[in-house]
């Protein structure tokens, strides 16, 4: 059996989401339209970080199950305030929350610090950002003061950088470093542990999770990524990770990014988690770029501080001393803002364009 699926605006998203949610209404999307099986009430489109965007089919119950493991981990419910698009996971999530909870999400509107601090809300209130709004708000006194405010700030949906955290936790914002995908409901894991009823594995490197907020599956295309193992369903990331020995999961990165250069893998996620430790380094992403000698050589686009852009020489220095030469970055280009997907996940691969520009006007420089 199915259900219509009936594309909407993210506008009428959170007036026709508890039909979808309860069975009396269609399913429902952004962007999408068709038929889906009974048990789907919402299809989300990925980013497309990786490839084409793939549209997921999210049922009822596995929104329910991230909901309400969220609310259990973050030690009841509350206001959510929405400053994420609803149309990816993490705002989609806002409002399911707020449904499930009773409450009634306050809407941000255009992203801005000034627009931010002048947000008050009464009682426990929570609030999804990604790290470059994070960044921007903590510039920011007046926004600060209001992000102390909330009960709890999610961050996730890119890399955390850990001068990031430290940074938040000494203003004294209470954040959680979430990590998840739209296959999973959005974040499943905080600060390195599985929500309730969640499990964490690493098979091969990949990071797999099984758990009750698994996707039915992509629409229209194949579930390679779903698998069965002693009948239970998992699902396999892109991304590579490890268990630390407190029991933590560490993500190190997409294993699709990784670079080999000179015949060593070198991961980004490592590198631009060093470069933002060199000062003048404010942004940073890290990509691979074909070259004639090294195969792939690292290249690095960033976007300065204060006090100006570092030098090559200086992020090659800092690498090379913390990571090893094969790490350190063949070529530097410095943007106003670094090229993002969706709700603010690095544009790699238009990272790499600007990357490939810049070795083609410069030639190799190093």
């Amino acid at each position: 059996m199915s259900r219509p699926l009936r594309d909407v605006s993210p506008a009428d998203l959170v007036e026709v989401l508890p039909a979808a949610l309860d069975g009396t209404g269609p399913a429902v999307s952004v962007g999408v339209g068709g038929n889906v099986p009974d048990e789907v009430a919402l299809v989300v489109r990925t980013s497309g970080s990786t490839g084409q965007p793939r549209d997921v089919m999210l049922t009822a119950a596995a929104l329910r199950a991230s909901a309400q493991a969220s609310a259990q981990r973050l030690a009841g419910t509350g206001t959510w305030l929405l400053a994420l698009p609803v149309t990816h996971i993490a705002g989609v999530q806002v409002l399911v929350r707020s449904l499930l909870a009773g409450t009634t999400p306050v809407v941000l509107g255009p992203f801005g610090p000034e627009r931010f601090a002048a947000v008050r809300i009464q009682g426990p209130s929570y609030c999804s950002l990604v790290p470059t709004q994070l960044l921007r708000l903590l510039d920011d006194p007046a926004a600060t003061e209001t992000l102390r405010g909330f009960s709890a700030v999610l961050v996730g949906g890119a890399g955390m950088p850990a001068g990031l955290a430290a940074r938040s936790r000494t203003a004294g914002v209470n954040i959680v470093m979430t990590y998840g995908a739209t296959e999973t409901c959005g974040g499943a894991v905080y600060d390195g542990r599985p929500l309730d009823g969640v499990e964490v594995a690493i098979n091969g490197g990949r990071i797999e999770m099984a758990g009750p907020v698994l996707a039915h599956g992509y629409l229209g295309q194949d579930d390679q990524a779903f698998t069965e193992r002693a009948g239970r369903r998992w699902f396999t990331t892109s991304d590579l990770g490890r268990t630390t020995p407190d029991g933590c999961l560490e993500v190190l990165g997409r294993s699709d990014d990784m670079i080999i250069t000179g015949g060593v893998n070198v991961a980004p996620a490592a590198v631009e988690k060093a470069l933002v430790e060199v000062p003048g380094v404010r942004e940073v992403v890290v990509v691979g770029v074909d070259d004639p000698r090294w195969g792939q050589a690292v290249g690095a686009v960033v976007v300065a501080g204060r006090a100006g852009p570092p030098t090559l020489d200086d992020l090659r220095a800092h690498i090379t001393a913390h990571l090893g030469a094969p790490a350190a970055p063949r070529h530097l280009v410095v943007v106003d803002a670094l090229p993002v997907l969706g709700p603010g996940k690095p544009d790699r691969r238009a990272a790499a364009v600007l990357v490939a520009a810049h070795a083609c006007q410069t030639g190799p420089e190093r």
